[in-house]
């Protein structure tokens, strides 16, 4: 695996250490230590740290490792390349062969050494880069480019050899792109578009060639960051770096594995504290996308759903296809913020509204009905037997006076407009024609946003070519589920950083009076038993049932009538993890000669299959509410992961869960409860009173906090079932379950 273990900065034995004298270790953040509060309870850091690179995209002088002039030569064409983007860019070029005296008539040097200036940034078009590495860094070199393969993405040995590279560069101070990657981040940018801009940042080269062509369309794009293995500089730096650019509208993303997962969170929550919308490409949905990813850049995917969960949790805008990362991204680098959420559909054809209604309506977006007054202003101009409550169908768009504007400034002059939209499912001139010069020349008029969905399969149209595609007010779309993810991204973005906190800020930083008693408890590379696990969440504050561990019928007896009838007996061992599949679980006992047999059965039970006890559990019967699960499990990218769900007997057939990574707040909590197919059950269902979603959501916050304290120690967490009472009456942990690593 890449990277640090869990996105932590600290080894296994350094932790063990830590742990043992109740300190935290100083961690590292990119070779440099950490400053006090720049970590969490766990270690991690809690800011993302922002390389500066700007003289890697702007250079004042380049070295070129391996340039050719040899037509037919690949290096011959890359050296080209790199020529014409130093002229572009001002910098100076500097080609490196042991036996060219010139390179397309640029003197040349036989080697780093002999170079006649410090570089900004080396580019190595050589099969062994190691060696070069090591005289960049001695010429005092910033930044390199490995542009070979055959490391990570190759198997063990490409990646003993690609670990070597990382550890050269680490010695060094040098930072290095790639291996594995191309120079995508040299292309000649249009430098005559103006407005916000799209930074674009791709693991796979060919996969950015999308989003670059959007400057055909008159989009700006400022930098391309084509990372490749990240050996060194990975997704991340450019992200925290793109987000602090003035000129970025959007950050667009291609990624197929994460190198460390909380540095990626740190540079999206830098991103959503400055409002930059990230738009992603993360591929890993499917076993068989996952395995092709970590063939094709040596890096582990991750479970899909944290990798999902973890996205949404930092606003970062996850799309499928090229298609909508193109059109999202471009949306929502020029697009300005709403004026409010309402979408209104403007069609000339009834039929085209209707589906595209449905369309959006499914996809939730929100189409309130205009009101009356507005109504009835549209129909100055529309027929009266045509609808106008949104959509807004006017059978016609009115071409030979000024209507048609007219009804365009109505809809975009309505306080709940925040965004029109208008599907042409085909041209029809001169109707369409005037259409969408009406549109466009309102756009400019407008701060809210006016969408236009041309669905011609041609596109050669003047209407569309010149007329949609010249204005930078009107966001083109040629189908209508791009258009619909576009603006439901749109306006899911604004909503989501205009109540943004970032949750790192209110990351615990001091370890809680807890931790001392739960450290205690743990027993390394054991499970424990229930009994032990309660005692775990009791030390967090978290409820259980009143309960007994008894080793005999008779004190059985009298624990039952210590915890009050009736009661549920239980066998308690570090070996049981399904007890009621095995008939060790009695409920509803009574009388003191149930609980007797009660005993003898669960104790010949477990003599027969061979299970080891600490004892029988005797536990206070809680009343029925609702049986939900919550535990915690380790990501390979994330660390600790908090899920929720429904629980009980079936929650590995209904497999309704969100998960979380922390750190995360009480609003998070909540959200993540809404996720669930289930939640209504919370509300109260079929008469039921409501039950108590705050003791739920403190449940999760609490053992949020045990995984961010135990962090490694901890493996496994389960309550299963978390027993939510009626409103008022909490939460109580009727069984858990806990591995101690």
């Amino acid at each position: 695996m890449l990277g640090s273990t869990h996105g932590t900065l600290t080894t296994d034995s350094r932790r063990a250490r830590v742990i043992a004298c109740g300190e935290h270790p100083s961690p590292v953040v990119h070779g440099r230590p950490a400053e006090a509060g720049d970590t969490d309870v766990s270690g991690r850091p809690l800011h993302a740290a922002v390389p500066d690179l700007d003289r890697f995209f702007r250079p004042e002088s380049v070295a070129v490792v391996g340039a050719s002039d040899t037509e037919g030569r690949p290096n011959a064409g890359i050296t080209r390349q790199l020529v014409a983007w130093a002229e572009r860019v001002g910098a100076r070029l500097h080609p490196v062969h042991p036996t060219r005296t010139a390179v397309f008539g640029i003197p040349c040097s036989p080697s780093v050494a002999d170079l006649p200036e410090p570089v900004d940034l080396g580019v190595l078009l050589v099969g062994d880069p190691l060696p070069v590495l090591g005289e960049l860094a001695e010429a005092k070199a910033r930044f390199a480019v490995v542009f070979a393969s055959g490391f990570a993405e190759t198997g063990p040995a490409g990646a003993a050899a690609q670990d070597r590279l990382a550890a050269a560069v680490g010695r060094s101070g040098l930072r290095l792109l790639g291996p594995n990657t191309n120079l995508n981040a040299f292309e000649l940018f249009r430098d005559d578009l103006d407005g916000p801009a799209i930074a674009l940042i791709t693991q796979s080269g060919h996969q950015g060639r999308p989003v670059f062509a959007l400057q055909e369309l008159g989009i700006r794009l400022s930098h391309w960051a084509p990372t490749g293995n990240e050996a060194d500089l990975e997704a991340a730096d450019f992200l925290a770096y793109f987000a602090e650019r003035p000129e970025t509208g959007a950050i667009a993303c291609y990624l197929e594995g994460l190198k460390d997962g909380r540095s990626f969170l740190l540079a999206a929550d830098r991103a959503a504290r400055r409002r930059v919308p990230v738009v992603a490409v993360k591929v890993g949905r499917t076993e068989t996308g996952a395995r092709t990813a970590a063939s094709h850049t040596g890096k582990l995917t991750g479970a899909d759903a944290v990798v999902d969960a973890a996205l949404r949790q930092y606003g970062v805008i996850r799309v499928d296809g090229l298609d909508e990362l193109q059109d999202t991204s471009a949306l929502l680098a020029r697009a300005r913020p709403p004026q409010a959420d309402g979408v209104v559909v403007y069609s000339i054809s009834g039929g085209t509204g209707a589906h595209f209604a449905d369309l959006a309506t499914e996809a939730g977006l929100p189409l309130p009905a205009l009101s009356a007054a507005k109504q009835a202003e549209l129909h100055q101009w529309i027929p009266e037997y045509l609808d106008v409550s949104n959509p807004v169908d006017t059978g016609g768009h009115p071409v030979g006076d000024e209507r048609g504007r007219k009804i365009i400034d109505a809809l975009l002059a309505d306080p709940a407009t925040g965004v029109l939209i208008c599907p042409v499912t085909g041209p029809f001139p001169p109707m369409s024609d005037r259409l969408v010069r009406d549109l466009v020349d309102a756009a400019e008029e407008t701060d809210k946003l006016v969408c236009v969905v041309w669905g011609s399969p041609v596109g050669t149209e003047a209407a569309y070519r010149e007329t949609l595609l010249g204005s930078s007010r009107v966001a083109t779309f040629r189908t209508f589920a791009n258009c619909i993810t576009a603006v439901r991204a749109y306006l899911g973005h604004h909503r989501f950083v205009s109540a943004y906190r970032s949750p790192f800020d209110e990351a615990p930083r001091t370890l809680s009076p807890s931790f001392r008693k739960a450290r205690e408890l743990m027993r390394p590379g054991r499970r424990l038993s229930e009994h032990a696990a309660k005692q775990l969440l009791r030390a967090y504050g978290i409820r259980v049932p009143r309960e007994q561990l008894v080793t005999s019928a008779a004190g059985a007896v009298r624990a039952a009538g210590l915890v009050g009838y009736p009661v549920v007996m239980k066998a308690s061992g570090a070996r049981i993890a399904h007890k009621t599949e095995l008939g060790l679980v009695k409920v509803e006992l009574t009388s003191a000669s149930q609980v007797r047999d009660a005993y003898r059965e669960l104790t010949d039970v477990a003599r027969f299959e061979d299970i080891e006890l600490d004892g029988v559990l005797v536990c206070q019967m809680v009343q029925r509410g609702a049986e939900l699960v919550v535990g915690v499990t380790h990501d390979p990218l994330f660390g600790p992961t908090v899920t929720a769900g429904l629980g009980g007997v079936l929650v590995e057939v209904l497999r309704d869960t969100a998960v979380r990574v922390p750190p995360f707040g009480e609003e998070q909590v909540r959200d993540m409860l809404d996720e669930l197919r289930g939640r209504a059950l919370l509300d109260g269902v079929r008469g039921g009173p409501p039950l108590d979603v705050d003791a739920l959501v403190e449940v999760i916050l609490r053992v949020q906090r045990m995984a961010l304290e135990l962090g490694d120690d901890l493996a496994e967490l389960d309550i299963n079932p978390l027993m939510v009472l009626p409103r008022g009456q909490g939460a109580v942990a009727l069984d858990a379950l806990a591995v101690c690593h």
